[in-house]
């Protein structure tokens, strides 16, 4: 049996800060003091891969790599990296929204910084270190094709690699071996941001378990195709003779889009995948798992069936369904890396295939309260929650619960009052209060909610190319008043104890 436990949704870009851009460095650690004294056992962040176009978590560069924009700058200042003086100058950036576009140019000069340093005056246990990192088994599989797939992107202007050279872009073995000797302090380089992340990531990690905090990531189905695993790995996506996508991810008109999401990405081929026992699904999850010890799987219900559009459709509409690996997958990466803690992000157009899929490996799913409300006995509301589930009052891709209460229509209002009580003047109490007292084992808030904002605060709009994933968190909303509010109620609620009580792992077997 699961052990009854509340977290928090908050990505590191959000925490507050005077870098333009939330850190792993002491805010983050004031986060997870802020976090323990409210009774939160659990921290979900999106994926930590390094960004691209749009800035969004879930269209990285890399399935493997860390984003570097969000290393600290204090931390490579106590490591001998950075003078004093480079703390000192930091432009004016915006508090409450990253400016991505500065942020990036400002802060890749800070660390091209911290590599001259290094390069010339590193100290000796950091030089130690970064040669038993790039020589580790867990970065071989990965960590020489990314490193040279950026140096190559910065030589070409940022160009996808599909306008390379050809002789780059088919990895011919004569052409990757003369770019890696003219190339090789740039791919020395981008090992050396690598190191500094998972250096940095691990010491987060460790001061999350010192304060009983257990850590969910986010792993996106599909990779973006303009990534160094496309390129690395052309032969499992569906590409043409020329490394396009021949058909594209999406998904069917929904709640969020009447004509659909077109992501975009390139699809998997499965059938290749398979003869090889899904290796690069199993390297994917293994180098994941470092980071963090639980995993989200998001849009899962692509496992088991995926919307397939034509690569040159402009909307979602006319697209097919299409059989996903299924259990086959899921049976390699046990067999590899043994009882996987996941949760099923199941939300979408579920079909029972899906539903089979999700029971058959005994995973969690996803009820999220803001869907409650739409009609009487609706799947999401808490009755039919079920102890092996996560719920939230919304998610990244949701308006906070303050905007989205503003927006919806009185018919929602009068069944969210008849159904949880109160008379709507405090909205994300009432769902806030239905999270912590469902039957599901584990109960997240984004921190949104704790702070009560509004529409300004929303991370992201499905459908919505521009203006997402820049909200910031205020320094002084992480007040006590609220900690004690939230520990209140997940104590009231079965969902924190003190250390020792009883196992505080936040959502391992009881003890």
């Amino acid at each position: 049996m699961r052990t009854r436990a509340a977290g928090l949704l908050l990505h590191p870009t959000s925490l507050p800060g005077r870098f333009g851009i939330g850190d792993l460095g002491p805010e983050c650690d004031a986060f997870l003091d802020w976090a323990a004294s409210a009774g939160q056992t659990v921290w979900q962040v999106l994926p930590l891969g390094p960004t691209g176009y749009g800035n969004s978590p879930y269209g990285t560069l890399s399935a493997f790599a860390g984003n570097p924009m969000l290393l600290s700058p204090e931390l490579l200042a106590a490591d001998g990296l950075l003078p004093g003086s480079a703390l000192a100058n930091v432009p004016g950036f915006p508090e409450y929204q990253v400016d991505f576009e500065r942020v990036i140019a400002w802060k890749d000069g800070l660390l091209r910084e911290a590599w001259r340093h290094f390069r010339s005056d590193g100290p000796g246990h950091l030089r130690a270190e970064l040669q038993g990192f790039g020589e580790a088994p867990a970065q071989r599989y990965w960590l020489p094709d990314w490193a040279l797939f950026m140096a190559l992107k910065v030589r070409y202007g940022g160009a996808a690699f599909r306008e390379w050279p050809e002789e780059l872009r088919r990895r011919q073995p004569a052409a990757l071996a003369r770019v890696e000797r003219e190339l090789a302090d740039d791919v020395a380089w981008h090992v050396f941001l690598q190191f500094l992340f998972f250096r940095q990531w691990d010491r987060v990690k460790e001061a999350a378990h010192e304060r009983g905090i257990r850590i969910l990531g986010d792993i996106p189905i599909y990779v973006s195709p303009d990534s160094a695993d496309v390129w690395s790995h052309p032969e499992i996506f569906e590409l043409d003779e020329a490394g396009d996508p021949v058909r594209v991810a999406g998904v069917p008109p929904d709640y969020f889009s009447a004509t659909g999401q077109l992501w975009g990405n390139p699809l998997y081929r499965w059938d290749v995948l398979e003869r090889d026992g899904f290796h690069w699904w199993v390297e994917r999850l293994r180098a994941n798992l470092r980071m963090t010890e639980l995993l989200r799987l998001d849009h899962f219900r692509g496992f088991a069936g995926y919307w397939a559009v034509a690569a040159d459709a402009e909307t979602a509409i006319d697209g097919t369904w299409e059989p996903g690996p299924g259990r086959k997958l899921f049976a390699a990466l046990s067999a590899e890396l043994g009882e996987l803690d996941l949760v099923a992000e199941d939300l979408g157009k579920i079909t029972p295939d899906v539903t089979a899929l999700v029971e058959a490996l005994d995973l969690p799913g996803m009820k999220i309260l803001q869907f409650a409300f739409d009609g009487d006995d609706q799947d999401y509301q808490p009755h039919h929650h079920v102890p092996n589930g996560v719920v939230y009052t919304g998610t990244h891709d949701n308006d906070t619960t303050r905007g989205w209460w503003e927006k919806v229509d009185d018919a929602t209002r009068h069944r969210v009052r008849a159904y949880l009580g109160g008379d709507g003047t405090d909205p994300i109490g009432l769902l806030v209060r239905a999270a912590y007292a469902s039957v599901a084992f584990l109960a997240i808030l984004p921190v949104q909610d704790v702070f009560g904002l509004g529409s300004e605060a929303r991370m992201n709009t499905p459908g919505q190319g521009a203006g997402n994933w820049a909200w910031r968190a205020r320094k002084w909303d992480f007040n006590g008043e609220r900690a004690g509010w939230l520990r209140e109620l997940a104590t009231l609620t079965g969902r924190y104890r003190q250390r020792g009580e009883a196992n505080g792992n936040g959502t391992g077997e009881e003890g």
